[in-house]
């Protein structure tokens, strides 16, 4: 980095990136982010869903955060989905991929990716 120029862009680049980790959303999705997870694989699940939650226009309405144990250790990644006056949704053994497709489907679609649930292991 050379320049305060330089350090603007890329506060401005990230930006929406935090706004949506940090944001308060009606939608949660929230990442299990403790050593087992993070040790299957929950870093690159928890770029998609800001990645994908970004591209798709959802940053108002959509909050991606992380988490420690979630307590279900042998289906990690753990993803779940909270939404007001909904059950809670979780998604096991997550990849990006899969967070790709939860995003356009779930998040997006209103319809839960049923093949990735917990109730489906």
């Amino acid at each position: 980095m050379k320049s305060l120029a330089e350090l603007a862009a890329i506060k401005e680049r990230m930006k929406d990136k935090v706004a949506i980790r940090e944001g308060s959303g009606a939608l949660r999705v929230v990442v299990g982010m403790a050593t087992c997870g993070i040790a299957a694989g929950a870093r690159p699940v928890l770029g998609a869903f800001v990645e994908e939650i970004n591209r798709a226009g959802l940053t108002e309405k959509v909050t991606v955060t992380q988490t420690g144990c979630i307590g279900i250790c042998q289906y990690e990644p753990v993803v779940e989905v909270f939404e007001d006056g909904k059950e809670k949704v979780t998604y096991v053994k997550m990849t990006a991929e899969k967070a790709a497709r939860v995003v356009a489907e779930h998040i997006k679609g209103g319809k839960i990716v049923e093949e990735y649930t917990i109730g489906n292991k």
